[in-house]
């Protein structure tokens, strides 16, 4: 594992570091652009007051913090893959190159010593998991590693209600930034309720500090921050592209860890790009809030 220059001497100096998962870029975003909104995204981390530390696979070797031609080779390789936590080892061994999810970015940073990573939306239980058993690593990594996910709620695409359940059930905390509704990525109100609410970054860094007093610094947080209501996707346009999308996917045999890339894709197409600006706002917006909450943090454990 490889960590950058600026993100090495930060941690040494207990400055604020926030982690950003990497299959935005690979995955989520079409090129040209996601090299341009990789950088977008790193800047909103520096205008909150920290160092991002964008987490890849780069030719075999976990990199936390990327380069400019470690960054632009990542967004231009079509042959990178997505990489969760089982296939670090693979990909390592291989020399591939590898964009990180969720469950990755957490276990990575974590490792480095990072405490807050930004991402779009968190992964979850899929809808007919009860037959399929289909859910997201994303949620059993949080159980077991110390870090504040700053996201948007859980994929609009997920079964929402599902994947709160088992979060409880996993230990992982949930707090709703100035907000009693669980937010759902393009949608500022999922149509869940969230227990807990926060109303700043401080409220956010208190909580955090204070999970070695009571012994769980080593379960996941998940800070959901709602969209703007600016940014927000049309609910009817959102409800008719849940709809025949899914349809879509499973006329077409996509299932597992493919089908959030994939609807995320069909969203994008068939609402001539209004997701994808969604999407870009929201995580542009958690990548500044994490990186308060880090900068907050920081101050208290310096």
């Amino acid at each position: 594992m490889r960590v950058h220059d600026e993100v090495r001497d930060a941690l040494a100096d207990g400055r604020a570091v926030v982690a950003l998962e990497s299959t935005i870029i690979s995955h989520g975003l079409p090129r040209p652009d996601n090299a341009r909104l990789a950088r977008e995204f790193e800047q909103a981390v520096r205008d909150g007051g920290a160092v991002p530390a964008t987490v890849a696979v780069i030719g075999g070797e976990a990199r936390i913090g990327l380069d400019e031609a470690a960054l632009d080779r990542l967004a231009n390789d079509e042959d990178a893959v997505k990489v969760s936590v089982r296939e670090l080892a693979t990909v390592a061994a291989g020399g591939g190159v590898g964009s990180t999810t969720v469950a990755s970015t957490a276990h990575l940073a974590a490792r480095a010593g990072i405490t807050v990573f930004a991402t779009g939306g968190l992964g979850g239980v899929h809808r007919g998991a009860q037959d399929t058993f289909d859910e997201s690593a994303d949620l059993t990594t949080l159980s077991r590693t110390g870090v504040l996910v700053v996201c948007a709620g859980v994929k609009s695409i997920l079964d929402v209600g599902a994947t709160l359940e088992r979060l409880e059930t996993l230990g992982v905390g949930v707090l709703g930034y100035r907000t009693h509704r669980f937010p759902g990525f393009y949608l500022a109100d999922s149509g869940h309720e969230v227990g807990w609410r926060v109303e700043s970054p401080e409220e956010v860094a208190a909580i955090l500090a204070a999970r070695d007093g009571v012994g769980t610094p080593d379960l996941g947080l998940v800070l959901a921050n709602p969209i703007a209501p600016d940014d927000e996707l049309d609910r009817d346009l959102h409800d008719r592209l849940l709809e025949t999308g899914l349809a879509a996917a499973a006329r077409e045999g996509v299932h597992g860890k493919d089908v959030t890339p994939y609807l995320l894709d069909w969203f994008h197409r068939e609402s001539r790009g209004e997701s994808l600006r969604a999407n870009v706002a929201l995580v542009r917006a958690n990548a500044r809030l994490a990186a308060e909450v880090a900068t907050s943090y920081a101050g208290r454990t310096r």
